[in-house]
């Protein structure tokens, strides 16, 4: 995850591009460099190791002053992190200067190309063939823009460019194919970055670019063009944030701000999104409720953290809209061939709005006609630009790697999505949506009760540092819980952590106290679902409840000695007295042990907003879990 600045203005180039640097240091990288246009000449300067190396290198050797500019942070691809392979690259003139992030493909057999026509390449680089091209271009047609448009007609794969000429130092050139690049417009000024954090010290007014398009930057103008010169269509819009928010303010580290952002990160996520009446309302969502109500499949595509906040969204998808959901890996998504159709509806799950397989997966998608709905935190990103619709989650900038506010956003933006659906489709009850409204709207203040006791956690964690593994456990929406847990645990302590759904303790994975990975000092950690959450459950009075009797009972085992018969195509989970004829579950003696349970069925019909113990929704002849209503005497 490259870092990529550029710059025309007034101010010192060479200052603003390094501040940028500096704001995008959070995507990680081995070696950074900078390029800047004064005195009719380019100059430059690149370092391997972090931008400390770079600044030393700087005092060591000013560079002249301008005011246009170039920068990059560079994550090696092709070629080690080496001085020689770092960004910008120069093309034999010392007249271009190029900065690049992404891989472009068919960059050995230009460079073949290159060497017969005599240019001598000194890296190991793909970025250094684009220089190259960008000289012999800009020798025949005598403009940066055209020879970057006519660059990138050559190049195959994903990638942002960014250029400058010492020919035209008032000019900074970019283009993007799957690679984020976003423009900051300023009074006469004008800035290129991957990150808007890069810029937002000096302006909140972004651009976003679209796939395959060219922008040329001056002082006083921004022209955006398509790869063939055709004026493009933008969008302009206001970043809602301000610098102090990607600043660490006073926290040690970033992870400690945005763990402690939290609060106000879920409250915002909320904020808008419920009208006077207190029914949800989702403007982002552009997909019309005749198409939703449609749906029969929800298919949600995601990698890393926002998979696993897609493995919880999956539970209150199909409980509030009885409709079948799948949670899919977005980097394995195309190779299984996936089943999708025009009912199908899509959900892609990205913090950045760029991450490149739930871009491809949600390309894939709508190939085949699927509606796709983007869950995002990033304004101006792809991912929502190339969605049917799109749920901001308002999170703010993240700039820690390991994922915390976002999940947590990530989390409600699902569930608002889910309980949209039940609204729309009617599979929910008035009261039942205005009253998980209400337990979302209390979970801010449910974050701060939390994070104000966080001193057991910090105990906590001091008895484990010593642990090799750590592993841990959860049921239901717990098991995302405690993948999630475990990939934190690695991405921070690096730590063996792993997670582990709560019925595979019975196979006892904590073996590893005695001689596995843990080298005889593994330690257990279980991780709960919130209590909102819990699942729909039902208990006969006379059962035992959820024992190891009630385990063998429930797999048609043995239990008090004796074998249990079960009716012939009676499921071993419903294994209880069948219900009078006319009856129900509650006319069985069946009662509901922990949750919001099913309603009666076949009682009085409860008008919607009311809460009672039976009915059909008029809307939609389902009853209040979303089922087909049941005749009098049927199973139960």
């Amino acid at each position: 995850m490259c870092g990529i600045v550029g710059y025309v203005g007034g101010q010192s180039a060479l200052d603003v591009v390094i501040a940028g640097l500096k704001r995008l240091e959070y995507r990680g990288y081995d070696s950074a460099g900078v390029a800047v246009l004064a005195d009719g000449g380019l100059a430059a300067a690149k370092k391997a190791g972090k931008l400390g190396n770079l600044g030393k290198l700087l005092d060591e050797r000013p560079l002249p002053g301008g005011a246009t500019g170039i920068g990059h942070t560079r994550w090696a691809t092709h070629g080690g992190p080496t001085d020689a392979n770092a960004h910008p690259h120069l093309d034999n003139s010392g007249r271009v200067a190029v900065v690049h992030n992404g891989i472009i493909e068919n960059f050995a057999a230009l460079r073949a190309e290159l060497a017969e026509r005599g240019h001598e390449l000194t890296s190991e680089t793909d970025t250094e063939v684009v220089a190259h091209l960008l000289a012999e271009n800009f020798s025949s047609c005598g403009d940066l823009a055209e020879a970057m448009r006519q660059v990138c007609r050559r190049l195959e794969g994903a990638f942002t460019l960014v250029a400058v000429h010492a020919d035209e130092p008032d000019t900074v050139v970019g283009a993007r194919r799957n690679s984020p690049l976003v423009v900051g417009v300023g009074e006469g000024e004008n800035f290129l970055a991957s990150d808007v954090a890069a810029f937002i010290a000096h302006t909140r007014e972004a651009i976003e670019l679209g796939q395959d398009q060219v922008v040329e930057l001056r002082r006083d103008r921004v022209t955006v063009t398509d790869f063939d010169g055709a004026p493009a269509d933008t969008r302009a819009y206001h970043v809602d944030w301000d610098a102090s928010a990607a600043e660490k303010g006073g926290y040690d580290y970033f992870m400690l701000k945005e763990i402690a952002e939290q609060p106000k990160a879920v409250a915002d996520t909320l904020l808008g999104r419920i009208d006077e009446a207190k029914w949800l309302a989702l403007d982002e969502v552009r997909i019309p409720d005749h198409v939703l109500r449609e749906v029969n499949k929800v298919v949600i595509v995601a990698c890393g953290t926002a998979y696993h906040a897609g493995m919880i969204a999956k539970y209150a998808i199909e409980h509030w809209t009885r409709i079948p959901c799948e949670t899919e890996l977005a980097s394995e998504f195309r190779y299984r061939d996936p089943i999708l159709d025009q009912r199908t509806l899509v959900v892609a799950i990205s913090q950045s709005g760029e991450t490149m397989d739930t871009l491809m997966a949600l390309r894939h998608a709508r190939e085949q006609g699927a509606k796709v709905l983007a869950i995002c935190n990033t304004n101006g990103s792809t991912i929502p630009r190339e969605s049917d619709a799109v749920l901001y989650t308002h999170a703010g900038p993240e700039v820690a790697v390991a994922s915390t506010k976002a999940f947590l956003t990530q989390l409600v933006a699902c569930y608002l999505v889910a309980l949209y659906l039940g609204q729309v489709r009617g599979t929910k009850w008035g009261d039942e949506i205005h009253s998980v409204i209400r337990e979302l709207s209390q979970i801010s203040t449910e974050v701060e009760k939390v994070l104000a006791t966080m001193e057991p956690v910090r105990e906590l964690a001091r008895s484990l540092a010593d642990k090799d593994t750590v592993l841990f456990l959860g049921r239901h929406v717990g098991f995302p819980v405690a993948l999630e847990g475990a990939l934190k645990l690695k991405e921070l302590a690096y730590m063996h952590a792993e997670g582990f759904a709560a019925k595979r303790a019975q196979a006892r994975p904590d073996r590893a106290d005695r001689g596995g990975p843990a080298g005889g000092g593994g330690r257990t950690v279980a991780a709960r679902p919130f209590r909102a959450a819990r699942q729909d459950r039902l208990q006969h009075p006379g059962d035992p409840g959820p024992g190891r009797a009630d385990h063998r009972h429930r797999r048609g085992g043995r239990r008090d000695g004796r074998a249990v018969r079960r009716p012939p195509g009676a499921h071993p989970r419903h294994a209880h007295p069948a219900p009078a004829a006319g009856g129900h579950r509650a006319a069985a003696g069946l009662r509901l042990r922990a949750g919001h349970g099913p309603r009666q069925r076949g009682g009085p019909a409860a008008q919607p907003g009311q809460v009672g113990d039976g009915g059909v929704s008029p809307r939609s002849g389902r009853t209040a879990r979303g089922g087909r209503a049941r005749r009098a005497g049927g199973r139960g």
